[in-house]
């Protein structure tokens, strides 16, 4: 039997047991100077189709995770709290200590052909990256796009993918297969170009200019892709200078879409972004504490100050603004010739 991990340096030293997960899981560490303080427990799921809250104002109501926990360490992470339900801490915890469902591609297989499944739209990235470091070794997302290719006796199952990664290219061959068949699109999220920003709040991501690389090379292969410039933090990646060459960029890379949100500070997300600014922006402290002293969302007059900031950019080259979702996020479109590219 082939065993997708084989070949891979690894140690297997310890087994333990999460919450929700009926077998013990195997803890494996990766000889891998990117993963060297790392932990990853391979799990063998039930389910891989996850059902989106009624109530969630998400335009789709399924999406797959077939990691739970982020090496990408980014310090505004909204997926962070969901890591509490596995006995970890949002924190530090979320970075090191990753959720491997290693039958995800044979389970999501059985599940798309069931005769309850309807065909609905699948997305994958909506909580933690699908193409984070680990993807490099498991390569599960292989095994997922042949399956949503396959699904529905060949004709594809509607689906779409969010992703800070350019390891996404490895499977443009799969993906391409599958916009023949189905609808499908894919969106980068790259909230700067600055690299100071960058690199103090998405430590372990791909450099964004690599991203925007990718953004292009998928669109000039027929891939309808987009840019996410999320989220927009007051102080830190919301200068004129830092987004306009941002919005540039995306427009040269023949993005689909282009959409801004302003950060969210939820429960467990807050404790470690104020943990950060207290460690590494003093200088923001009690802005942030003002803005974000009754709830998880910034004030509306500034959420409309940072969606102005994009509406604004995209004007002044040509851009005149579609929609946008009041108050939180951004859209522009402009009108070439016999065609028109919204951004939003």
């Amino acid at each position: 039997m082939f065993v997708r991990w084989s070949n891979l340096a690894e140690q297997a030293d310890e087994q333990r047991r999460l919450p929700g997960y009926r077998d013990e899981a195997v803890v494996r560490h990766f000889d891998a100077p990117e993963a060297l303080d790392m932990r990853f427990y391979e799990v063998r799921a039930r389910s891989v189709l996850n059902r989106v809250p009624g109530r969630s104002r998400m335009p789709f109501r399924w999406t797959i995770n077939p990691y739970r926990g982020c090496g990408h360490a980014c310090v505004y992470c909204f997926a962070r709290p969901t890591h509490t339900y596995l006995g970890f801490d949002a924190g530090r915890d979320f970075e090191r200590e990753i959720v491997v469902k290693v039958n995800a591609p044979e389970v999501l297989r059985a599940e798309l052909a069931r005769r309850s499944w309807t065909g609905e739209h699948v997305a994958l990235g909506t909580n933690t990256d699908p193409y984070q470091w680990v993807e490099g070794r498991y390569r599960l997302m292989v095994g997922i796009w042949k399956a949503l290719r396959d699904a529905a006796g060949g004709a594809g199952n509607p689906c779409s993918v969010l992703t800070k990664s350019p390891l996404i290219l490895r499977d443009l061959a799969l993906l391409k297969q599958i916009a023949e068949r189905t609808t499908f699109s894919a969106c980068l999220s790259i909230p700067t170009l600055d690299e100071r920003a960058w690199r103090a709040t998405e430590p372990h991501t791909p450099n964004p200019r690599a991203r925007l690389e990718a953004v292009t090379e998928l669109n000039r292969n027929g891939i309808p892709t987009g840019v996410l410039i999320a989220p927009l933090m007051p102080g830190i990646n919301d200068s004129p200078h830092q987004v306009e060459p941002l919005l540039q960029g995306a427009i040269d890379a023949g993005a689909t879409s282009i959409g801004g949100v302003a950060l969210h500070l939820r429960p467990g997300v807050r404790e470690v972004f104020m943990r950060w600014l207290h460690a590494e922006r003093t200088d923001l402290v009690e802005r942030y504490e003002e803005l974000y002293r009754k709830g998880a969302y910034a004030p509306k007059d500034e959420r409309v100050r940072l969606a102005g900031l994009v509406r604004r950019v995209g004007r002044a080259r040509g851009f005149t603004r579609s929609s946008r979702v009041p108050g939180e996020s951004t859209a522009t479109s402009r009108v070439p010739p016999r065609t028109q590219q919204t951004l939003f």
